[in-house]
């Protein structure tokens, strides 16, 4: 498989470390994500960690974004506290991004080598949800 890369929105990667740097304060709240929505807003949240799992950033940022009226994604990255730069995604997280939004870009990388892949080429050969739903009748 050939992943072609996209430009990176170095704007998302600032909204997400600045958070990490701001509102990421003890262990609960480790990872910063940001998002742009369809319509060019930039979307952000944190991790709420729990010792039962609790949501990774990314999820959590699902639910902010559907919150605001936000229901298309195009491209996402989340950004770990303590100045660790840019995370990709967990598997979980990919699964569930890939569910909600099939075309959705990811920043993934480290440093000066950060790009912009799809999705899917996070997760290749994968289920997918929504292709699996009844039509409805």
């Amino acid at each position: 498989m050939t992943t072609q890369t996209h430009p990176v929105d170095h704007e998302l990667i600032q909204a997400a470390t600045h958070i990490a740097g701001t509102r990421c304060r003890g262990d609960n709240h480790t990872m910063a994500a940001a998002a742009r929505a369809h319509d060019g807003r930039i979307i952000t949240a944190v991790n709420a960690y729990h010792f039962t799992g609790g949501p990774c950033a990314e999820l959590v940022l699902i639910g902010a974004a559907a919150a605001q009226g936000a229901y298309r994604l195009d491209t996402i990255v989340a950004v770990g506290d303590r100045d660790r730069g840019v995370v990709p995604p967990c598997g979980r997280c990919r699964q569930v991004l890939l569910d909600y939004f099939p075309t959705l870009k990811v920043i993934v990388g480290e440093q000066d080598r950060v790009r912009t892949v799809l999705i899917t080429d996070l997760l290749p050969d994968s289920y997918v949800w929504v292709d699996h739903q009844l039509d409805a009748e």
